[in-house]
């Protein structure tokens, strides 16, 4: 059995950056920058810059050719490489997707009159089903959409979707019943019942979102980008003014030249908070992009920001704070028997017991005391039943079972025992406030022992939990156990909180109560009885391998129905979180340099006292602003990786984080464009 994890696709991958070339001249389009305005503003200047040029070469406008030139080349720059930017996260997207779309082959399924394995049937291409179609899917044949299993069972390879090569079961009824189309059923029959259209089958909507082909802006983002669009506009109004204010001055001053039209159109790209409006598409895409390696399907962007928001996390205990299975881990003789006598007896009571529990008794018997045993001829095995609560097994006129400690007195009381040893209830009880599950064992009318079944706790998850509570984020463990078992659980653990004894309207009832309080829910489920919390959780986990009411009403899929992701997808939305607002930080901070170098500049041969603020000792006005200008172009580029990457998460308090971000994205913003700018003058005054 393998499992992986769709491989990095590496940015520098020529197959992703020539598309990604050929896009971003594609998106230069208006009709697809507008989603960008203050880009479309920027291309704009461009446009403006480019006629400026003309005018220069026909000797209109008095200005630079050379100067001109540059200055519409490097903005044209700032729009390719916004729209570069954006095209290689798409592009990564877009390779994942091609992957997906190779997994697809032509189906034909067979429709069904009725839903029932001997049903006669039509061979239909896998477009015309539809929702409430009946089909029949035998061995080696391909499932031809999404659907429930509601009738057989049998072994289905999910290998294309999951990128798990080990067959899993599917069967009518219970949690396991959804099936994905365009897996492969590899053993027995099935009946499965059509839930989706072609064209909105979960694989399609996979492709969907990975090419990020309807990825909707993120609640956060919008805002983001309307605080950008006030800011550029409040840049344009001073710009426009800056004209009227230098032909005044040059008028009253009785020397000088009234700032141009290039120089203002410099000005007002240089100041807009570019860097950021250039990124910011790429950053949520990528942000999807990287939750897809992890073998997380995102529904949509705002689940991912939600989870970059959440301060509850609801965890199933088993299999995401236990392994899932308990196992046996002590042999606890009592009555005067010994450890050997219950190892012996246990081992006969689980020997036809499939159970991971009842071969981790066969396991440790084994393991601990070099006990081996087979089902001996005659012998009848006695499964295990809700209603005795006992397993176990009858050979050669002798009884051997294991079970609840009340069952089990039960059982030896009828077959005549006149009681049970002394000591049994203290070892019971202790074993039950250990946060363990005691299974008496008997031989007959006599009880032999207790096995202790323990619950065992994922390795490293309280130094994760503890991660979690540094950031502030509350947990709290979802069990079906008794109170005084769950206690022992989570204390060992080291969980905040536990509900235990849930039922699925306490889960609903936890989240509506942590959501009235003003926090941000998120939870795991994977049955049809968690579909309502799901429902109501702002971030909802469903498994892949759970029923389809559960991955409906959830907005994130585990391909590999592994509950602990719910961990790993708030660090991913923590980080685009810290992403976003780091750059946002550095673009705002990057405009002080450009003050000292745009401003003094454009308006120094009518006020040469404004020559002290040329701190960054520039060469000349024109050098200074065409400094500015490379610089601003060309931080795009630079910071694309981080972009695509995403700034490193580190669990710390939020004050903490802020202070350390400020310091290097906001202190760094302002100290990079004096480097950069005073760099880029040097190689002009070199080159020009």
């Amino acid at each position: 059995m393998s499992k992986h994890a769709p491989a990095p696709v590496s940015m520098f991958d020529p197959r992703i950056l020539k598309p990604a070339l050929v896009d971003s001249f594609k998106k230069l389009d208006p009709r697809a920058l507008w989603r960008n305005p203050v880009m479309l503003s920027v291309e704009a200047a461009s446009v403006v810059t480019l006629c400026t040029f003309a005018m220069s070469l026909a000797g209109i406008n008095g200005e630079s050719p050379l100067f001109t030139g540059l200055v519409s080349l490097f903005l044209w720059l700032t729009v390719i490489f916004s729209t570069f930017a954006e095209s290689l996260a798409e592009g990564r997207g877009k390779a994942r997707a091609a992957s997906l779309r190779k997994s697809r082959t032509e189906v034909t399924a067979k429709r069904l009159k009725r839903p029932e394995l001997d049903a006669p049937y039509e061979n239909v291409p896998a477009e015309h089903l539809r929702k409430n179609d009946y089909i029949l899917v035998e061995a080696h044949e391909m499932i031809a959409g999404d659907g429930d299993v509601v009738a057989g069972a049998a072994l289905v390879n999910e290998a294309a979707v999951t990128g798990e090569s080990a067959p899993v079961v599917r069967e009518c009824g219970g949690d396991r019943s959804a099936v994905t189309g365009g897996t492969e059923v590899i053993a027995n029959s099935i009946v499965v019942r059509i839930t989706a259209n072609p064209g909105e089958t979960f694989l399609d909507r996979m492709i969907s979102l990975i090419e990020g082909a309807k990825r909707r802006k993120t609640p956060n983002e919008i805002a983001l980008e309307v605080l950008l669009i006030a800011l550029t506009l409040v840049f344009f109004l001073v710009c426009v003014n800056i004209r009227p204010l230098s032909l005044y001055s040059a008028a009253a001053a009785g020397h000088g030249a009234p700032v141009s039209l290039t120089v203002l159109v410099a000005l007002f790209v240089c100041l807009a908070p570019t860097t950021i409006a250039a990124l910011l598409p790429a950053i949520g895409i990528a942000g999807m992009d990287r939750l897809f390696q992890k073998n997380v399907i995102a529904l949509s962007g705002r689940a991912i920001e939600a989870a970059g928001d959440v301060s509850v996390l609801l965890l199933d205990k088993t299999g995401t704070i236990t392994l899932g299975n308990r196992e046996a881990v002590e042999f606890v003789p009592v009555g005067g028997h010994t450890e050997t006598e219950v190892a012996q007896a246990a081992l006969m009571a689980s020997l036809s017991d499939e159970t991971p529990e009842g071969r981790s008794v066969v396991t440790l018997a084994k393991e601990k005391h070099g006990l081996t045993a087979e089902v001996p001829a005659g012998g009848r095995p006695v499964p295990f039943s809700a209603e005795t609560r006992l397993s176990g097994l009858d050979t050669e006129g002798v009884k051997y079972r294991k079970g609840a400690s009340d069952s089990a007195v039960a059982f030896v009381a009828s077959l005549g025992a006149p009681g049970v040893p002394a000591d049994l209830p203290v070892v019971v009880d202790r074993i039950a406030r250990a946060g363990a599950t005691p299974l008496v064992v008997s031989r007959d009318a006599d009880v032999i022992g207790v096995i202790n079944l323990k619950d065992i706790i994922k390795g490293g998850i309280q130094e994760r939990f503890q991660q979690l509570r540094s950031m502030g984020i509350k947990t709290v463990m979802i069990t079906g156990d008794n109170q005084l078992t769950a206690a022992a659980i989570a204390a060992e653990a080291q969980v905040d909180d536990f509900l235990a004894q849930a039922k699925p309207e306490d889960k609903l009832r936890l989240i509506r109560e942590h959501q009235e309080a003003g926090f941000m829910v998120a939870m795991t489920g994977d049955g049809t009885n968690d579909a309502p919390a799901l429902a109501q959780a702002d971030v909802a986990v469903a498994m892949n391998t759970g029923t389809q009411p559960a991955r409906e009403a959830a907005n994130i899929i585990d391909l590999d129905s592994n509950p602990t992701k719910l961990l790993d997808i708030v660090e991913v939305g923590k980080q685009i979180l810290m992403t976003r607002g780091n750059l946002t930080t550095f673009s705002i901070s990057n405009d002080v340099a450009k003050y000292f170098a745009i401003v003094p500049a454009m308006l120094l041969s009518i006020y040469p006292q404004l020559g002290v603020l040329n701190v960054m000792r520039l060469g000349s006005p024109l050098s200074a602003i065409l400094s500015a200008v490379i610089f601003n172009a060309l931080i795009i580029p630079l910071l694309v990786p981080l972009a695509l990457k995403g700034t490193r998460f580190r669990p710390m308090p939020a004050e903490r984080l802020l202070i350390r971000n400020l310091l290097v994205f906001g202190v760094g913003g302002m100290i990079a464009p004096f480097v950069g700018i005073k760099l880029i003058d040097i190689l002009i005054g070199m080159v020009l």
